[in-house]
């Protein structure tokens, strides 16, 4: 099979694109491309069918003596655990936050530009030799503490591509490509978050992988370990059946909790049952939430996996005291479910979430021992999305696609880890805003305030956004900002809903820079 290297060769790269690391990739891509086109074929064909228990696999979830591997090295206490982008500034600081665990996002936290994704690469192989430091504007240099974090990478998810590297001149799986760097050059511990799965094919897809990267690195059998993010509501029908597929490098499940509200949206978003209100009123407490991350609880301890739960985006100031006390709150709340840990994404909100963790483990390193045998969900809960209190507001409507355009906008400026609104967003936010503005024109959803959501409405309020957005910009910004205008068009007022803005934006705006 023939490849090339697209993108340009930075400062560096070649230390991470190595004719061997090249040579992986296109056996990977040689195995698995095949199997990846199903996938995302079988996602396309499933969207829009109600989801349910299956009933091919009720004897796997009903028998009680399948377990996951044992927890591995670094991945035994995880109460807290810190995410962002593989840059070298984020990188120092979450290593040496405190927090159990760093993920070093690939996915959403990142904007997929060539320079970040191969950049992000040498992050991580520098912070495995421990020369990883940082230089601020001031002169201030940041090295790591003798005790860091382990690390823990998420690649971008199977419906990404990366254009910088080809084989037999299609672009290569950007999962596979991110996985395939960061296994081939090497860590004792290479541990993994698997976002946006759907089915427990898909995790058996990856667990092919998985087997096959071992036996072509020369790495023991069960050395690879994921956690699956529950990130979509197809997903939360088979909890167990994942862990299943990943028994042998399964490590737990997390409550992706932003993207698994915006599947929802996505995948049954024709429905008017499954109307969602304003974004700030889909907390984690309202019924679908609840019966969802109670049940992942359940089903991890059952089999021996670590619960791990959700995000706390916000940013701590002085500013917004009471924001560290919805985060207390929620960690709280979690500890007190059975989790075993939980991510923040500022290192501000380590401690706070390590204080509420601590409450309840004391000295264990988690709590798998509490199984959770009251918890009974059925289909029904997880489906209860028209119990959900709340109203569909102006202002709701006003800040989706406030939100939408500005962090697509910073997305295209190569940051995608972006501080708006005292809350540190990713493409989640950005995924459920563009969903709910779309589901609302769908279904002509009236305001509460008077009204009713139409194109015309929501195309002055995007060009009042923009406008805002470009005051003080030299051209170069005012163009990005009606790219990000464009993007939000395409892929919020279209007739029908596309599934990723990401996939439509990186095809249009992010070509890797020519070699």
């Amino acid at each position: 099979m023939r490849h090339q290297i697209k993108g340009a060769m930075g400062v560096r790269f070649a230390e991470v694109l190595t004719p061997d690391a090249l040579d992986f990739l296109v056996a990977l891509d040689s195995r698995f491309a095949g199997r990846r086109a199903v996938v995302l074929s079988n996602r396309r064909a499933r969207r829009g069918t109600l989801p349910g228990f299956l009933p091919e696999t009720a004897h796997l979830r009903a028998d009680p003596d399948w377990r996951v591997a044992p927890p591995a090295p670094g991945l035994v206490d995880r109460r807290v655990e810190i995410t962002g982008p593989p840059d070298p500034k984020m990188a120092v600081n979450a290593l040496n936050s405190g927090a159990s665990v760093w993920m070093a996002d690939f996915e959403d936290a990142t904007a997929p530009a060539w320079h970040n994704v191969v950049s992000g690469q040498l992050t991580l192989i520098d912070a495995r030799a421990r020369r990883l430091d940082f230089t601020d504007p001031r002169g201030k240099r940041y090295v790591l503490a003798d005790r860091t974090a382990t690390v823990v990478a998420r690649p971008r998810g199977w419906h990404l591509v990366e254009k910088g590297f080809v084989v037999d001149g299609r672009p290569i799986s950007a999962s596979l490509f991110d996985v395939g760097l960061y296994l081939f050059h090497g860590t004792r511990r290479p541990y993994l978050y698997l976002p946006k799965l759907e089915n427990h094919h898909e995790a058996r897809l990856w667990n092919d992988v998985f087997v096959f990267a071992q036996q072509y690195l020369g790495l023991p059998a069960g050395t690879i370990r994921a956690t699956v993010l529950i990130e979509t509501i197809t997903a939360a029908f088979e909890m167990d059946e994942i862990l299943y597929e990943l028994r042998d490098h399964a490590s737990g499940l997390n409550a992706g909790r932003w993207d698994y509200i915006f599947s929802i949206i996505k995948n049954l978003g024709q429905r008017q049952e499954f109307v969602l209100p304003d974004r700030a009123d889909v907390t984690m407490t309202v019924p679908f939430m609840r019966a969802y991350t109670e049940l992942l609880v359940r089903t991890c301890h059952r089999r021996g996996a670590h619960a791990i739960g959700g995000m706390s985006a916000f940013i701590p100031s002085a500013q917004n005291p009471a924001a560290l006390d919805r985060v207390r709150a929620d960690k709280r709340r979690e500890a007190g479910d059975g989790f075993d840990g939980s991510w923040v994404a500022h290192p501000g909100l380590v401690d706070v979430c390590r204080e509420e963790f601590d409450a309840v483990l004391g000295d264990r390193p988690h709590q798998l021992s509490r199984l959770r045998n009251d918890v009974e969900v059925t289909e029904a809960d997880l489906l209860a999305v028209d119990k959900t209190p709340g109203r569909v507001t102006s202002a709701g409507l006003r800040a989706d696609i406030a939100v939408t355009v500005r962090y697509v906008d910073a997305w295209l400026g190569g940051t995608g880890a972006v501080a708006l609104s005292g809350l540190m967003e990713d493409a989640a936010t950005a995924e459920i805003a563009r969903c709910q503005v779309w589901q609302w024109l769908y279904h002509h959803t009236p305001l509460a305030d008077g009204g009713t959501v139409t194109e015309p409405l929501v195309r002055a309020i995007l060009a009042e956004e923009v406008a805002a957005l470009s005051t003080g910009r030299d051209a170069a910004g005012r163009s990005r900002a009606q790219a990000a205008a464009q993007i939000f068009e395409r892929t919020a007022l279209a007739e029908e809903l596309p599934a990723f803005f990401t996939t439509d934006a990186y095809a249009h705006h992010l070509a890797p820079p020519a070699r």
